[in-house]
């Protein structure tokens, strides 16, 4: 049986809910971002403790198809952000239409009315907070993290990266090393 869980969007959350599962002792086979795979069905009573215990976790049990639908949209998105290593050789459009087997337009008008963002205003949001996470780690060059997204330039890149955080990303990574350096001086 697969369960779907909105907000699931990070390695984080995969271990939370691994965590949550063990502790009301549910057995499970695989824990992905956005769902989980169960070797069994839940009973009523598990169904509620798991809805209740994910809630106060943040994350939420998805039910209805529209909302399982939007999920799968957000994992084929963030699964491409953090490991599509190759350009698609089609749209996005056609490789989500492929992947799901809906129609495009069908999915765009959903999320966009389910989530009040559009599927293509998703994928920047997703690929700018990998940007910063790339940053953080600070093992790649900002032309390097531009080449692994997939973008067309380091230019266009900045030029996302200042229009939905209002900073460039040299100065997110100076604001963020700041901070870590006042943080050491504090302890």
């Amino acid at each position: 049986m697969k369960i779907y869980i909105k907000y699931m969007l990070s390695i984080r959350c995969k271990m939370v809910v691994q965590a949550e599962l063990e502790k009301l002792g549910i057995n499970y086979t695989t824990v992905e971002i956005g769902y989980v795979e169960l070797k069994g069905s839940l009973t009523t009573e598990q169904h509620e403790q798991l809805r209740t215990t994910l809630l106060n976790c943040g994350l939420e049990l998805v039910d209805d198809k529209k909302s399982i639908l939007i999920e799968k949209i957000k994992k084929i998105i963030i699964d491409f952000v953090h490991n599509g290593d190759e350009p698609l050789k089609m749209n996005f459009s056609t490789y989500l239409s492929e992947k799901l087997n809906y129609d495009y337009t069908y999915m765009s008008n959903l999320f966009s009315e389910i989530t009040a963002i559009s599927i293509e205003n998703y994928i920047i949001a997703v690929k700018i907070e990998r940007v910063k996470e790339l940053l953080l780690y600070d093992e790649l060059s900002l032309s390097e993290i531009s080449y692994e997204l997939h973008y067309s330039s380091v230019c266009h890149l900045s030029n996302q990266f200042k229009k939905y955080t209002g900073l460039t990303p040299s100065s997110f990574k100076n604001i963020r090393q700041l901070k870590r350096q006042n943080n050491e001086v504090k302890v």
